[in-house]
């Protein structure tokens, strides 16, 4: 069998996200539905915000024109938030209170805790003013015919207030990826079975990425688990194809004898097996089966996440109709050297100490997961490279994944 090279990590990022179309139509749906939705337009602002100049304290509004230093003015009227005000008479104030709209002809508001009452009734300046002070303009927060929020954009709990506040009560989201989780291996037994036989593992992987589908905004539509026979890994994919956008796998996709995944696309789809330069990870699979776009990860728990993070994520929100966002990175000084350099783009498990070093924890294999709940991130270490303590490298909090 001919060895095909490694594909660099950032190539294969980078192929992935171009080969990742929409899969989905558009639905509209009512905003308080929209959580965690994905925008299928752009969203123009219809009106602006604030829609009036307004107040940002409670005081007094006034002319700064006709401010002078212990000229007491008289107050004309009260204008408390949600009033339709009066235009200003000349050479008097109002009683303001934040939010409420300025009356034509003010265009400054002084906060109470600046102006005393004499014995008149009638309110003295204590300090000098500015044009302009505490007024939120019209249009401050959003201007009408601006551009507010992106196709593509995964709705969050902001960005419903700011559709709110537009007077946008229905939007046009792309319909939910109907996404396939397929597990496999002999080996391993659902997480229900009360006692282990001699040879099982409990089935970590499928709870594990439904969880990772849940957090990208997305279900698992369907979830079943295929024993190593290519008979039933064919039933499992072709069953899932059936009722799926979009199939996930973990295992059976590297070149063994009982990694009948592989077998099964080849045989009835197509695919590019990736062997990536990425560690953990590796044997990665980007194709698709029965006519169904298929993403196979590798079995080991710790490659499994590692490659949904950088892989599969990418996948499914290009897939979904999502904007693919790079996740955040902080540069840090990692806590350790290391002479030896390697041939794959490396991803350690590291907590961050109180000086921001990166300290990796001590079991990195691709098989423990522990680490990575123990742990803050990665520290993404570039292929070929060795680890200096003088150098900085990139780290990724899971949280931006």
């Amino acid at each position: 069998m001919s060895h095909s090279p490694m594909m660099p990590f950032k190539d294969a990022l980078n192929a992935i996200e171009k080969a990742s179309s929409c899969l989905v139509k558009q639905e509209y749906i009512k905003l308080h539905h929209a959580l965690n939705r994905i925008l299928a337009t752009d969203i123009i602002a219809g009106i602006n915000i604030p829609p009036a100049d307004n107040s940002a304290m409670d005081g007094y509004a006034l002319n700064a024109k006709e401010w002078q230093a212990n000229q007491p003015l008289e107050i004309s009227q009260r204008i408390p938030a949600g009033i339709s005000p009066q235009a200003l008479k000349p050479n008097t104030c109002v009683r303001i209170f934040t939010g409420a709209i300025l009356p034509e002809g003010a265009d400054t508001v002084v906060m109470q805790e600046n102006t005393s009452i004499d014995s008149a009734g009638r309110v003295v300046f204590n300090h000098p003013l500015s044009q302009g002070d505490n007024v939120r303009p019209t249009g401050q927060d959003v201007k009408i015919g601006q551009q507010v929020l992106t196709k593509g954009t995964r709705l969050t709990p902001q960005h419903i207030g700011m559709l709110a506040s537009l007077g946008i009560h229905q939007v046009t989201c792309f319909e939910k990826l109907k996404i396939g989780v397929l597990t496999t291996g002999d080996e391993l037994t659902a997480v229900e079975t009360p006692f282990l036989k001699s040879g099982q593992i409990y089935n970590s992987n499928g709870p594990m990425l439904i969880s990772l589908i849940q957090n990208l905004g997305h279900s698992a539509h369907s979830c079943l688990h295929a024993n190593d026979n290519p008979e039933e890994t064919k039933n499992a994919l072709r069953t899932l194809s059936a009722e799926c956008d979009l199939i996930l796998s973990s295992g059976g996709v590297s070149v063994g004898e009982e990694d009948h995944v592989k077998e099964v696309i080849e045989k009835n789809g197509a695919m590019d097996l990736w062997k990536v330069a990425i560690k953990p990870g590796k044997p990665l699979v980007f194709g698709h089966v029965f006519e169904t776009p298929f993403i196979g990860l590798p079995g080991n728990p710790s490659s499994s996440l590692v490659t949904f993070h950088w892989f599969a994520r990418v996948a499914i929100t290009a897939h979904a109709g999502g904007r693919v966002k790079h996740p955040q990175k902080y540069k840090v000084y990692p806590s350790f050297s290391r002479k030896k350099a390697i041939g794959r783009d490396e991803f350690l498990r590291v907590s961050l100490s109180e000086d921001n070093k990166a300290e990796p924890h001590p079991q990195q294999s691709s098989g423990a997961l522990f680490a990575s709940c123990v742990s803050d991130g990665y520290l993404h270490i570039p292929a070929n490279q060795s680890i200096d303590q003088s150098q900085l490298f990139d780290f990724y909090p899971f949280s931006s994944f």
